[in-house]
């Protein structure tokens, strides 16, 4: 394995796969090179009609990769100008997002005013659940209780504990008992940890 400012290239079968790889984790990428610690990444694989040369972008959370496929489907924001935007940490930028927070998002590399505001138009709502994160690796259980997989997330994903979850999922629901799904859920969570 090769590493670069923005990529990696990593050889399997005498064959090379260029990876890029968002600023805000490539400094972890880069130190699990050195150490020979074993680099697990989830991979984004992105070719268009437009793009027909693949894109693979790496990310060391299944969560931040979900983030991004959201985050590119932003018109006119690409997987190379989503990868040089993600200068923070995904959580800081849904928090942007779910706060309206243009002038936050204009500090990212390549967004402007305009462009802040169409990821603003097109994810706020969707990315609530991405605010709330903490430090985040493992994957929820799929379960058929939207509740059951809100506390799964905010327990095994977002750092929370048991007790801390079912709480804030019990006052969301207190706030709006209407709340139907995983997504509703999330976004009331996350208006309530706002106060």
């Amino acid at each position: 394995m090769e590493t670069y400012d923005d990529r990696i290239t990593l050889l399997v079968g005498g064959i090379g796969y260029e990876i890029l790889i968002p600023s805000y984790i490539m400094n972890e990428v880069k130190r699990d090179a050195r150490e020979d610690t074993e680099l697990r990444l989830y991979i984004s694989f992105n070719q268009t009609e437009r793009q027909p040369k693949p894109i693979l972008v790496g990310f060391k959370s299944p969560l931040d990769k979900k983030f991004f496929e959201l985050f590119i489907s932003v018109e006119d924001i690409g997987p190379t100008a989503a990868i040089k935007a993600l200068v923070k940490p995904v959580r800081e930028i849904a928090r942007s997002i779910e706060e309206k927070d243009i002038r936050a998002l204009r500090q990212l590399k390549g967004i402007g005013e305009r462009k802040a505001e169409k990821i603003v138009a097109t994810l706020k709502g969707k990315v609530a659940m991405y605010a709330l994160m903490q430090e985040a690796e493992k994957v929820p259980e799929v379960t058929e209780d939207f509740r059951k997989e809100v506390e799964t997330v905010l327990v095994s994903q977002l750092g929370h504990k048991h007790v801390e979850a079912s709480k804030m999922i019990e006052e969301a629901i207190k706030r709006n008992p209407r709340i139907n799904s995983s997504e509703e859920l999330f976004e009331e969570v996350y208006r309530g940890q706002k106060k």
